[in-house]
């Protein structure tokens, strides 16, 4: 194999690495607000941390400036996993 095919081998798994890596997460989460007691049910995309931790961290604040306490993460997924939530989280669907 010449040098460069061994350049270009190189440059597309470079690449391929590249975007697998940057593939899109989204969380699906409960959240609540108090007084009177609300209960939300949520898909959101994570910008950071693909992990059920990382999400927590970043939903808590985004929920949190519009009053709602997350409760829980419930799990991450890539962009496979959106339509069977899209009912389920109504107007929660990506809004945070």
């Amino acid at each position: 194999m010449g040098i460069m095919h061994k350049i270009i081998l190189t440059s597309l798994l470079f690449l391929s690495a590249a975007s697998a890596a940057q593939a899109a997460c989204y969380a699906d989460y409960k959240a609540k607000q108090d007084d009177p007691l609300r209960l939300q049910y949520g898909v959101a995309e994570i910008r950071g941390d693909c992990s059920v931790s990382g999400a927590a961290d970043e939903l808590a604040g985004r929920l949190a400036a519009d009053g709602w306490q997350l409760l829980e993460v419930l799990g991450v997924f890539d962009e496979s996993g959106l339509d069977e939530r899209r009912d389920s989280a109504g107007e929660y669907f990506l809004r945070y």
